[in-house]
């Protein structure tokens, strides 16, 4: 299974990035999927999870309200709609996918199997 994530840049603080995340090798179908974010000489960091059907989504507290996470079911993509960037918004996201059909979303990075190779956002002061 491979990961693609795409749609970082560079961006003015208060502007929005939509960040994708395409599969290849096995469909995102049945799995649930997430966003996580590092940055240099920290640990990754949840960012937002969605089930495998897309009905139930969650963030952490520092994106909520900010960020959107959805999926294409019939189109196997899911995305990351990112507004109102800070500059501690600024880091390497990740898509990830979980290993096991039907299990849930979690905020823990060692629950997902499967990882993109991860996409940059920039946010300017």
């Amino acid at each position: 299974v491979q990961l693609q994530a795409s749609g970082g840049g560079l961006v003015q603080a208060g502007g929005s990035l939509r960040l994708s995340c395409a599969a290849s090798g096995r469909t995102f179908k049945f799995y649930a999927m997430g966003w996580f974010r590092q940055t240099p000489g920290k640990e990754r960091e949840f960012v937002a999870g969605i089930t495998w059907d897309g009905r139930t989504t969650f963030y952490a507290d520092s994106v909520k309200g900010r960020f959107t996470i959805s999926r294409d079911v019939a189109k196997d993509t899911m995305d990351l709609q990112t507004n109102s960037l800070k500059p501690e918004d600024t880091a390497v996201y990740y898509c990830a996918q979980r290993g096991e059909a039907y299990s849930p979303p979690t905020s823990r990075p060692d629950d997902f199997l499967f990882w993109g190779q991860g996409t940059l956002v920039t946010v300017s002061s």
